[in-house]
């Protein structure tokens, strides 16, 4: 099999040369699309310059998009990706020890977060790389089923409970909107601001992305209102059968309403009875009330690869294999 491998330091060359294949239409994950790399580039840069390697043969192709400096890169990604892989048309994983054979002129290469390391670790080391895996974070999921009061049903009964008298009790207006709204938005960050969550690390990155998935539909963008006032916000997305929860917030001085339990479950009542999501995720985090909504968590997984026959990889390198002697001799 013959593979072309090119590198590119530019994401409108990899748009270029790629046609559409990394557009929404060929990529059903929002992480894989080269709207979310060009975002993540321009809103929540990583060190150093971008660096792609594009492998194809025939009608497969692989994409694996870094960022770089000196000898050194990580995926390019932000805090903002749930979930890194590289990206890919047809069965593109196979070009993939190829694609790790030309990147010889860098030392080290770390990836994360990533949910399935085992073919990535297993192709670099095929081209000659070491390879190490290590825990990142988790993310919790669940198998919602078709209709909201089964799914219900099988949550804690406390949480069941707290919906329900703090319901009753908080009266509160709930809006879910499908598509992008202004002013929705404008009540989102209000409430983020005032609430107990750090500071966002990308306003613009997060406004870019509810403007362009609400024009695509996939956009869910809740709120919840006190006497006209909005005390709690959720944004998720709903794309091919999954449902990520990406960001909650509601304002502190609102917390004993429980604002956050009665407006996630309006939201998931919404997506499961409208959207019929396969899976819902909580992002990535084990916050411990993430465990009431969803049945259990993944573990997510950062991947660093040293090039052995780059000098300097051998400080890491040696680092890493101390490591694994000290692990083996504490057994």
């Amino acid at each position: 099999m013959s593979v072309d491998v090119k590198l590119f330091d530019d994401l409108e060359a990899v748009a270029a040369d790629a046609g559409d294949a990394l557009d929404r239409a060929h990529q059903p994950r929002v992480y894989d699309r080269i709207e979310w790399f060009a975002r993540t580039a321009a809103r929540c840069p990583v060190p150093g310059r971008p660096l792609v390697a594009r492998a194809r043969a025939g009608d497969t192709a692989l994409w694996l998009f870094l960022a770089r400096k000196g000898s050194k890169a990580q995926a390019l990604a932000s805090w903002y990706t749930l979930d890194f892989q590289p990206v890919r048309q047809g069965e593109g994983m196979l070009l993939l020890a190829p694609l790790a054979a030309q990147l010889k002129k860098l030392s080290h290469i770390s990836m994360s977060p990533v949910a399935d390391p085992d073919p990535i670790r297993a192709a670099f080391r095929r081209a000659g790389w070491i390879t190490a895996v290590s825990p990142a974070t988790v993310t919790w999921e669940v198998r919602p089923p078709a209709d909201f009061d089964t799914y219900w049903a099988s949550r804690p009964g406390q949480l069941r409970s707290t919906a329900k008298r703090k319901g009753r009790k908080a009266g509160l207006d709930i809006t879910i909107h499908r598509q992008f709204d202004a002013a929705a938005w404008d009540a989102y960050r209000a409430i983020y601001e005032a609430s107990w969550k750090p500071d966002e690390g990308s306003w613009d990155f997060m406004r870019d992305f509810a403007e362009t998935e609400g024009a695509a539909g996939a956009l869910r963008l809740g709120i919840a209102s006190k006497d006209g006032v909005p005390i709690a916000a959720q944004l998720w997305h709903v794309e091919n059968g999954r449902a990520t929860i990406h960001k909650l917030a509601y304002r502190e001085d609102a917390k004993d309403l429980s604002p956050g339990t009665i407006l996630s479950e309006a939201m998931f009542r919404h997506v499961i009875e409208q959207d019929r999501p396969q899976v819902i995720d909580y992002g990535t985090g084990n916050e411990p009330y993430k465990a009431e909504w969803m049945d259990g968590a993944r573990k997510m997984w950062r991947i660093d690869c040293w090039n052995p026959r780059h000098p300097a990889s051998w400080p890491g390198l040696l680092r890493h294999l101390l490591g694994l002697v000290r692990r083996r001799l504490s057994l």
